[in-house]
């Protein structure tokens, strides 16, 4: 799976929220300013040769539809990262964020209370 840019993450992060649709509805779910129409044609045709979307024709246009799954995306990139700048410890990482004071310790307990809650099925 190819790593996707910032412009491409974001496009397809509304493909995801919107499962099947339009170049013009891609455009509506940006904030103001919007981005150009031909700019995000041109970021969902490179997602097209990526192989993460689908293309089915309509006329002048096409409906896209997303074919990489969101959480698949996020499991292959978050585990890169780990691997790559925390010595493949998730341990590491949390350790990391946790000194950065980019997670407090009620998350830590929540988290903590996820996985026993995993573990218990």
């Amino acid at each position: 799976m190819e790593k996707l840019t910032i412009q491409e993450e974001e496009v397809m992060l509304h493909i995801w929220s919107m499962g099947e649709c339009f170049v013009k509805d891609i455009v509506a779910k940006f904030p103001e300013p919007k981005p150009p129409y031909t700019t995000v044609a041109s970021i969902v045709t490179n997602l097209k040769r990526k192989g993460y979307v689908t293309a089915k024709r309509f006329g002048n246009t096409y409906q896209y539809t997303p074919i990489v799954k969101q959480s698949e995306y996020k499991r292959t990139f978050v585990s890169g990262v780990v691997r790559n700048y925390f010595a493949d410890s998730y341990k590491e990482m949390v350790s990391f964020f946790a000194k950065e004071q980019k997670i407090s310790a009620t998350d830590l307990k929540d988290i903590i209370d996820l996985i026993e809650k995993e573990e218990d099925k």
